[in-house]
This record gives structure tokens, C-alpha cells and sequence, in this order.
């Protein structure tokens, strides 16, 4: 068994036990029959083996959310928009783990004694969780925005009622779950307190940014595009009022 003094988040551990199992002990005579074990080597499998599986659980979760998606809304294009835009909250959040836990930026202020590696089980745990949140929030803005388009036919009309519609909701649902996952950082868990700081940076972002800014910025570039379907019938526009859309954009 390997206990090495500077403990499994030590670069050098897992590169000792690597070494040991690829390259030492094969050379050594009856090597072939003495294994390394122990709590580091452990979780340095454990690692190893969620690293590999990751890349396939993200595509896993992807797939099915855009089969869901085009099932609700009836368009490829907004599945594939919705898929690249929980992309980048993802990833966002991520990036901000990494620079705060690993690097040390600000670690600090957010409770993090020192610089150390993301735990294993971190990466995995948000990536399904913050992904489900960011469709909720996908969901409510654009069932909204086809109800308009369905009836309008416009879509940069649609787009505009549909966002003034939704934002209160989903940047209230957002501030609920920053909030919860904030708290986080108040308990003694360094594992804890990671995922809790990642899934909160990756709400704000998704609620803020994404959904309130790129979606819609992306579905008035794309225009009639957004609904492609195949097979499906575009609806044709309805004439309305200045009143009437004015009075509508004030719901």
C-alpha cells in the first residue's frame, strides 16, 4: 500500500503511482503479482476512470435534451442553440472553479484555505445538475417565444414579448438558486463548498448573460431560421395594432 507523505492532490502522487504499475513493477522479477493500493491509489483510479467517462456522460446529456427539446418545441435550430448555450454556462462555470480552487484566485475569500486540485466527483455532479437548471430556463423562454411566433409569425416580435415575459421568472428562479448554492461556502467541506461555487457561478451566468442577452440575441440574427423543421408549416404573420403591441410588451 502507498501512503506518500504529500497525499493523493499532490501531482507526484499520481505520478509515482502510475510509474510503480506501468514501468517498475513489470520490470521487477515477480512484479507481475504485487499491486498498489491504499486510499491514494484509490481515489487516483477513481479519477482516472471519471475523466474517461466524462466526455460520455456529457454527450449522453446532450443528446437527450436536444431530442426533448425539438419534441417540445418543433425546431432544430433552437435544440441546437439551447445545446451550445448550456455549453457555455457550463464551461464558464468550470473555468471559474479552476481559477479559484486550482489557481487561487480569490480562493481565499471564498474559503478555500490554499491552492488544491477540483475534487473528482465535482465535474461530474454539475454537469448533469447545471444542465437540467439551464434547460428549465430554456424551457420558459421559449415556450413562450414560439406561443407568440405560432400566433404572430413575426419572430423578432415573438422574441421581444416572449423575453419581457420571462425575465422576471427566470432571473427570480436564478437568484433563488445562487442563493442556495452559496451557502455552501459557509460549511467546513472543501467538496462542498466547489460544487456549491461552480453551480452557483454557472446559474448567475446562464440567467444573466445567456438567457437574458446571447439567446435572444442569437434568435434575432438567425430569424425565420429558428424554426426549421422538417416538415414544418410556417405560420403566416397577423396584423396588430401599435396599441396592441405595445399594451402586449407591457404584460
Amino acid at each position: 500500500m502507498a501512503f506518500p507523505k504529500t497525499g493523493y492532490q499532490d501531482e507526484a502522487t499520481t505520478n509515482l503511482v502510475h510509474e510503480l504499475r506501468d514501468d517498475v513493477l513489470p520490470r521487477a522479477s515477480g512484479g507481475e503479482g504485487v499491486y498498489v493500493g491504499g486510499p491514494n491509489a484509490a481515489t487516483i483510479d477513481f479519477a482516472d476512470e471519471a475523466g474517461s467517462r466524462l466526455p460520455l456522460m456529457i454527450a449522453v446529456v446532450i443528446v437527450m435534451s436536444l431530442v426533448l427539446l425539438v419534441a417540445l418545441v418543433r425546431s432544430v435550430t433552437i435544440a441546437l442553440q439551447a445545446a451550445v448555450m448550456n455549453l457555455l454556462s457550463i464551461g464558464a462555470a468550470y473555468g471559474v472553479l479552476v481559477a479559484v480552487v486550482q489557481w487561487g484566485w480569490l480562493g481565499s475569500a471564498f474559503g478555500f484555505p490554499t491552492e488544491m486540485p477540483v475534487t473528482t466527483w465535482v465535474p461530474m455532479m454539475m454537469m448533469p445538475v447545471l444542465f437540467g437548471l439551464s434547460m428549465d430556463y430554456e424551457v420558459f423562454l421559449i415556450s413562450r417565444v414560439r406561443e407568440e411566433y405560432e400566433r404572430t409569425g413575426d419572430t423578432r416580435r415573438a422574441v421581444t414579448l416572449g423575453l419581457a415575459r420571462t425575465a422576471k421568472v427566470i432571473t427570480a428562479a436564478a437568484a433563488i438558486m445562487v442563493a442556495v448554492f452559496t451557502t455552501s461556502l459557509l460549511g467546513p467541506d472543501l467538496a462542498v463548498k466547489q460544487g456549491g461555487l461552480g453551480m452557483a457561478v454557472a446559474v448567475l451566468i446562464d440567467a444573466t448573460i445567456v438567457r437574458m442577452v446571447l439567446v435572444p440575441a442569437v434568435m434575432e440574427l438567425c430569424g425565420k431560421a429558428n424554426w426549421w423543421m422538417p416538415g414544418r408549416r410556417v405560420p403566416k404573420a397577423t396584423a396588430a395594432s401599435p396599441a396592441g403591441v405595445g399594451e402586449e410588451a407591457r404584460v
